[in-house]
């Protein structure tokens, strides 16, 4: 009987800019930037400058002026992460992908065929390494929420296996920031009452902390303390919403050209809800805006849709009202999303069918640039724009 948890925490150390040091021999050990306006991702050696990930650009290279800059390759970054995902898939059948650079494994049924968790934590590494150049830290953990601590702790490039008998006195010395759903406001509440540690919280009463954060927050966070977190690593999840964003850099923006991007994003995110055979009710934007503070902004629709003119038109509705805002603090990063998904067939068509016909022609634009390419066709304002801008969605 081990001691040792079957869950794996996966997490590729600064993944752009890994595939780029991993690309580029001459920019292995140098500090890395990847993007311009926005920062995508920091190679560690520019990390420890204060570089971090969504800040500005022209703030990075004022504190690390002598790294370098790259444009992001978001076809390079897919191919590696596929590379990737296949060593998971091979690893073990129980994988749940959290994002394009890091998964929950679940190892707890290979005992036998492959050894304590550790030990197939280890292939894992090395592994990856392997067949896809790149590094990457795991932690291992009984329970996901802790698997995941761990390998946040262990970066970059690392192991952590945190066995049952030490669970409470690895977790209890951390900041109350490890714990999920702790951003910089519940952060304050909590220093307020003193409570600094993810130990200090574990001793707090249940009912104080259901005062002060309310009920689901305050018992979250309790479970959580006691590294109480029943989820099971899942397999085949449905992804709950299609994003996608693109940065603008510091200059200023007209309507118009805000239009053309937001007409960009809209047209591929619809396509993939298409591929996916899904719908969406649920249209949103995201604003990042010169000063680094955001907004959201979003719309339901009355009836589930994939069609690409209702989706745009409830983007740009959002994108006009937001206008104010943009011109009074300027505007780094644009982005779209749809959500409240479903499958596509469940619902009846609404009546009149006319606007089916507009689903029928986005189909078949989509199967043009399925079999031709997707440069094949595009909208007019999109002609001679460049298309590997875009990037998945940062975490807000």
């Amino acid at each position: 009987m081990t001691d040792e948890g079957p869950i794996l925490h996966a997490d590729l150390d600064s993944f752009y800019a890994s595939v780029e040091q991993r690309d580029d021999p001459a920019l292995k050990g140098r500090p890395v930037i990847v993007g311009g306006g926005v920062v995508l991702a920091a190679s560690y050696e520019a990390k420890a400058y204060g570089v971090r990930t969504a800040m500005g650009g022209a703030q990075a290279r004022r504190l690390c002026p002598h790294a370098v800059v790259v444009r992001p390759r978001m076809s390079a970054y897919v191919a590696a992460s596929r590379a990737v995902f296949d060593v998971f898939h091979d690893t073990t059948p129980w994988v749940e992908g959290l994002s394009i650079d890091e998964a929950f494994l679940d190892v707890g049924g290979l005992t036998r065929i492959g050894g304590r968790p550790s030990r197939i934590a280890e292939r894992l590494r090395a592994d990856v390494a392997e067949r896809a150049g790149l590094p990457i830290t795991v932690g291992v953990a009984r329970t996901k929420f802790l698997a995941k601590v761990a390998s946040r702790v262990a970066k970059p490039d690392g192991l952590l296996v945190v066995p049952h008998d030490a669970e409470l006195e690895f977790l209890h010395p951390l900041p109350v920031s490890a714990l999920w759903g702790v951003g910089k406001v519940t952060a304050e509440k909590l220093r307020a009452r003193g409570i600094t540690t993810v130990g200090q919280l574990a001793a707090s009463e249940h009912v104080d902390l259901v005062g002060l954060l309310g009920r689901a927050a305050g018992a979250h966070l309790h479970h959580l303390a006691h590294n109480e977190d029943p989820r099971r690593v899942e397999i085949g999840r449905r992804r709950r919403s299609i994003g996608a964003q693109r940065a603008l850099g510091r200059g200023r923006r007209t309507p118009a050209e805000l239009d053309v991007v937001l007409v960009a994003l809209v047209d591929r995110i619809a396509r993939r809800l298409r591929a996916a055979r899904r719908v969406c009710r649920t249209v949103t934007i995201r604003l990042r805006f010169a000063d680094f503070s955001r907004a959201t902004r979003s719309h339901t629709l009355t009836d589930p849709t994939a069609g690409t003119g209702v989706l745009l038109a409830a983007a740009r509705e959002l994108l006009v009202a937001a206008l104010p805002l943009i011109a009074d603090r300027g505007i780094t990063l644009l982005g779209a999303a749809l959500s409240n998904l479903a499958d596509e067939n469940p619902f009846q068509p609404a009546l009149p069918f006319e606007p089916q016909r507009a689903t029928e022609l986005d189909t078949a634009l989509d199967a043009v640039r399925d079999r031709f390419g997707k440069a094949a066709v595009t909208r007019a304002v999109l002609l001679g724009r460049p298309d590997d801008l875009e990037v998945p969605m940062l975490p807000d």
